[in-house]
């Protein structure tokens, strides 16, 4: 079993919580994107709004993987944006599973704040698909880490 690191270092172990999901199999761009939006955020609202973003009410701004994506009504001062379904679930039992911890070490989960939250490509699983005339075609399967922190201010 690997022994994971995390990217951010020399955090208060009493005023602090962290939690990560790793090799989780969702789109590293989209979840780029979601960490983007999330951070600096409230505990509580950014598990409001990953709820909504499940739900299909309010779209996830994208600001570097945006070439051919559609302008959405709900992204407030942005032009492109989505609704990552898939990413935004993983992402969301990331968050529970950060509160859990804060909980468990004490602090008050109404007032944890998003201090760090990252997207890292994980590991590929290759797979081939066979196609006509002897040849095949890549089906790809593409990992992401997860690593959250959250503070009690």
């Amino acid at each position: 079993m690997p022994s994971w690191k995390y990217s951010i270092q020399g955090l208060d172990p009493d005023r602090t919580a962290i939690a990560s999901g790793r090799d989780l199999r969702i789109s590293p761009k989209a979840t780029r994107e979601i960490c983007r939006y999330l951070r600096g955020m409230r505990l509580e609202r950014a598990k409001d709004v990953l709820q909504e973003v499940i739900e299909l009410k309010k779209p996830v701004p994208y600001f570097r993987h945006r070439k051919k994506v559609a302008h959405r009504r709900g992204v407030q001062g942005f032009d492109a944006g989505r609704f990552p379904q898939k990413a935004a679930g993983e992402v969301l039992k990331v968050l529970r599973s950060v509160e859990a911890n804060a909980e468990f070490k004490g602090l008050y989960t109404d007032r944890l704040k998003i201090i760090h939250i990252a997207a890292h490509r994980g590991r590929v699983l290759k797979n081939y698909i066979p196609r006509a005339f002897g040849r095949s075609s890549p089906y790809f399967n593409h990992l992401t880490h997860i690593e959250v922190a959250v503070e009690e201010i």
